[in-house]
C-alpha cells in the first residue's frame, strides 16, 4: 500500500490511528478482487459490471440464477454472457469474471472435477435450500454432497458456503452460530483438506470460529457488515436497502467484523455480496434481499479501515488474502484511491429498471481517481 499526502509526518500518524486522514490523501493498491459478487443475468449485466470493472480486477460471480449454474455447460454460457457484457473500455486494461458451480443434492464428483478442468471455475457454492435468494434447489442435507466435496479437496477446489441454517424455527438472527455448530465444524473434521469460504459472515461467533479453524477455513467480510448494525434496518422506520441476507446484527457483531477485517489477519478477505434488485422489488411488501455495492464498494472499505486507523491493512485485505486462498496470482496492476467526497446518486440504471444503491444521496468520503 502506498499513501501520499502532505506533510509527510501527518500521514505516518495519521495512517496508523483513528484521526481521519487529510483531504487529498492518495492511497495506491495492488488491484482487487471482489469474492462474492452478483452480476444477475440478462441485459443488467452489462450495468453492474460497469460498477464493478471500475473496482476490480477479477470477480466470483454467484451460480444463484434462475434456473442455477449446476452444471459445467451452464458456468461457460454464463461465462460467455458475462464476457460479451463487459464495457468496450475497461479502465484495468482486462476483468475476469470467476466462476461458481451451484452445489446441489446431486452434485457428482465427475462434475466437480469437469468443471474444475476448465481453468475458470474456481469454487462451488453451498447454498442451504431455502436461505437466500435463489436458493430452493441447494443443498437439504450437507451429507449428500460428502462425494463432490472429497473430490474438490482431492484438486485444491474452493467450497464456498452461505453459513446459514434455514430452519424456520431458528431465529433469523441465529441461524449462523446455529450454522457453525451443526454443519461447519463437522465438516471441518471430516475434510481437513477441504479449503472453505464461509461467505460473508456477520456474527462474532463466526469471527471467534474463524479465527479459531484451521488454516483452509477463511471468511470474505461485506462492506455493508462493518459499516452498519441492524438500527440502520430497523430504527425510524423499516429502511428495505439495508435488508440483506445475512441480516445486519447487532452493533457488538459489526465491531468485531470490523475488528477482523482490519486486523491484517489473512483469514479475513473482501466479498461484496453486492446483490442488485429493483427499486420496485426492494421497496415491496415483501422485499428481496441484497444491498448494492458495486458501485462504490472500495471506498466504502476504506472508510470503514480509515475509522479505526487501520488503512495501512486495506490492501492486503482486498488484494491479497482472497487471492492467496484461492490460489491465484496477485493482480499485477493498481487502483488508487483520494480522500475526497462525491455523492452517491440515488438511482443507476438497471436494464429497463433502476437500482437504489447503498448511500444513496448521501456523501461518500473516498474516490476512486484511476
Amino acid at each position: 500500500i502506498l499513501l501520499s499526502t502532505s506533510p509527510r509526518s501527518t500521514m505516518e500518524s495519521t495512517a496508523c490511528s483513528s484521526i481521519p486522514v487529510p483531504e487529498g490523501t492518495k492511497i495506491t493498491l495492488t488491484l482487487p478482487d471482489d469474492f462474492h459478487h452478483h452480476f444477475r443475468e440478462g441485459p443488467v449485466m452489462a450495468d453492474v459490471l460497469e460498477h464493478a470493472t471500475q473496482q476490480f480486477g477479477r470477480a466470483i460471480a454467484m451460480p444463484n440464477l434462475k434456473p442455477p449454474v449446476t452444471t459445467t455447460e451452464k458456468a461457460i454460457k454464463y461465462r460467455d454472457a458475462l464476457l460479451a457484457s463487459l464495457p468496450s473500455q475497461l479502465p484495468h486494461g482486462s476483468f475476469q469474471p470467476l466462476m461458481t458451480l451451484y452445489l446441489t443434492d446431486n452434485t457428482t464428483p465427475e462434475e466437480v472435477r469437469k468443471a474444475h478442468a476448465t481453468g475458470f471455475v474456481q469454487a462451488c457454492k453451498y447454498y442451504p435450500a431455502g436461505a437466500t435468494t435463489n436458493s430452493d434447489a441447494g443443498v437439504t442435507d450437507v451429507k449428500k454432497t460428502y462425494p463432490a466435496l472429497r473430490a474438490m479437496a482431492e484438486i485444491g477446489m474452493v467450497l464456498c458456503i452461505h453459513s446459514e441454517v434455514s430452519t424456520p424455527t431458528i431465529d433469523i438472527f441465529d441461524r449462523e452460530p446455529v450454522f457453525i455448530d451443526e454443519i461447519i465444524k463437522p465438516l471441518v473434521a471430516e475434510m481437513p483438506n477441504l479449503k472453505i469460504v464461509m461467505e460473508h459472515i456477520s456474527t462474532k461467533e463466526a469471527v471467534d470460529y474463524v479465527l479459531s479453524a484451521p488454516s483452509n477455513v477463511k471468511a470474505s467480510i461485506t462492506c455493508h457488515h462493518i459499516l452498519y448494525n441492524r438500527n440502520a434496518l430497523l430504527v425510524g422506520g423499516i429502511k428495505p436497502h439495508f435488508y440483506c441476507l445475512p441480516i445486519l446484527k447487532r452493533e457488538c457483531h459489526r465491531e468485531a467484523l470490523l475488528e477482523a477485517a482490519t486486523s491484517g489477519n489473512p483469514k479475513f478477505f473482501l466479498g461484496t455480496d453486492s446483490a442488485p434488485h429493483t427499486v420496485e422489488s426492494k421497496e415491496s411488501a415483501c422485499g428481496c434481499a441484497g444491498a448494492y455495492t458495486a458501485h462504490a464498494a472500495l471506498q466504502l472499505y476504506a472508510e470503514a479501515f480509515e475509522s479505526v486507523g487501520k488503512l495501512k491493512n486495506l490492501e492486503g485485505f482486498c488484494s491479497h488474502y482472497g487471492a492467496d486462498h484461492y490460489g491465484l496470482p496477485r493482480n499485477e496492476g493498481t487502483i488508487t484511491l483520494e480522500k475526497k467526497e462525491w455523492v452517491v446518486p440515488m438511482r443507476y440504471k438497471f436494464g429497463v429498471n433502476e437500482v437504489r444503491p447503498l448511500r444513496a444521496g448521501e456523501v461518500i468520503s473516498w474516490s476512486i481517481v484511476s
